[in-house]
């Protein structure tokens, strides 16, 4: 099958809504979002990406309107102001964008990557990868690992983990503090690193699980333990700071976890989504509770540092976005060539038939004659059109590709779609090799 839909996309985005916002757009998992828009009648290919910052989902329908309402439906929890519905061309450049760092909260990190990575295998696993979103994924990955091998995105500050011991340490010397880290996931991990380069005397790592926990810490360099998820009204007593970054759908942090301590003041990042730590948690006067909202001092200044480097992956993704249209638009036009040959190989080989009947001969080296006269007829007769669709196809002259394939193939526009013959497909190449084209045709 050759890809032939249309991509439509929707979106909430820590720039497009609140942290509230992004806990009501989020799906149950990855899989299951995109199985759910896959159950919707006309859509062929749906992938699904859910961060701590972003809730994204794309469609592949014959029909954009079919992909946006299945969107509408699937955001349907959402606020109206935090959605954002993108088109196919403004979808896919979006996509790429996003696997390169450039719309995460900390420009050019580099989590996001491997997210993307995740969420198509997730996607690939639910039955929601074809033609067209495989050819967009992976390339969207290949963007994003150019971007940080061949340009300074992610020189400096790379994590939220990172921003948020940065977005602390105006508030707490972390020399010699004592810090928690609730959650031990690759968020959690992260952040954990950080406030160990940062020098604080004891960290400790709270998890559901304890045995990653004690992983955690022992990764460490720095004086580290684990503990379970339900001693945190114990620990987080002594924590000067602490950091949260689970996938909790409950806050696991209350005021009256907060109320007592040694502790004059006590500062917390929520890096979760939902949020970690109740709202009311910040009305206590000795706990000042900071979300992702409030890193944007620390994004801002790396947007400034890394301005350079994002214009490079800028031009990057101009050059891949191209690469990939016309990607697109050579296999569509490889799509009304194998049509159109294999019309032709129908006729050819009824024709064959007939005259080798009539002609009532056993001679081997004679119906060979007959059979290579009929095969270079076919070539010669198709190869000016297969030059033309691809010309056609490289201007953007889709009535000429469409006008083409109601001609050649009967089943177009119809629920049969047949994938191109291999014998189809190797004639169209025959004479190509004919014609002296190149890929550049």
């Amino acid at each position: 099958m050759t890809p032939t839909g249309v991509i439509t996309a929707a979106r909430v985005t820590h720039e497009s809504g609140s942290v509230d916002d992004l806990a009501a757009a989020s799906p149950e998992s990855q899989r299951a979002g995109v199985a759910d828009l896959c159950s919707v009648p006309d859509v062929e290919e749906a992938y699904v990406l859910s961060t701590c910052n972003r809730v994204e989902a794309y469609t592949v329908t014959t029909d954009a309107a079919v992909g946006r309402a299945a969107l509408e439906e699937f955001f349907a929890t959402s606020d109206d102001d935090a959605l954002v519905v993108a088109d196919h061309d403004e979808s896919l450049r979006h996509l790429l964008r996003v696997a390169a760092g450039l719309e995460s909260v900390i420009l050019g990190e580099d989590q996001i990557i491997g997210q993307v990575r995740t969420a198509y295998e997730d996607a690939r696993d639910a039955g929601g990868i074809g033609p067209m979103l495989e050819a967009a994924v992976t390339k969207a990955i290949h963007v994003g690992e150019r971007a940080r091998t061949e340009t300074e995105i992610n020189e400096g500050v790379v994590s939220l983990g990172s921003a948020a011991t940065r977005l602390v340490a105006d508030d707490v010397p972390l020399d010699g503090a004592t810090s928690l880290v609730v959650g031990a996931g690759e968020m959690g991990r992260l952040a954990a690193r950080s406030l160990a380069d940062a020098g604080v005397d004891e960290l400790i790592v709270a998890n559901r699980t304890v045995e990653h926990a004690d992983h955690l810490a022992g990764e460490l360099e720095a004086d580290a333990s684990a503990v379970p998820l339900e001693a945190l009204a114990t620990v987080v007593d002594d924590a000067d700071v602490v950091i949260t970054a689970t996938g909790s759908e409950e806050p696991v942090l209350a005021p009256h976890h907060l109320e007592t301590g040694g502790s004059d003041e006590r500062v917390i990042v929520d890096l979760g989504q939902p949020r970690d730590v109740a709202p009311a948690a910040d009305d206590l006067s000795t706990v000042t509770v900071y979300d992702l909202d409030d890193l944007e001092s620390i994004t801002a200044e790396t947007r400034e540092q890394r301005a350079d480097a994002a214009s490079e992956v800028e031009a990057m993704i101009d050059r891949e976005f191209g690469l990939l249209c016309d990607q697109y638009k050579r296999a569509r036009a490889d799509e009304v060539i194998a049509a159109m040959y294999e019309s032709a190989e129908r006729i050819k080989a009824r024709e064959l038939e007939r005259a080798l009947a009539e002609l009532d001969t056993e001679d081997a080296a004679q119906r060979e004659i007959v059979e290579s006269m009929a095969d270079s007829l076919v070539s010669q007769l198709l190869a000016p059109p297969t030059k033309s669709l691809r010309e056609a196809a490289a201007e953007d002259d889709w009535t000429t590709i469409n006008t083409a394939l109601q001609l050649f193939d009967p089943d177009f526009g119809g629920n049969s779609r047949r994938p191109p013959s291999s014998v189809a497909m190797r004639d169209a190449d025959r004479s190509d090799v004919q014609l002296g084209a190149t890929d550049d045709d």
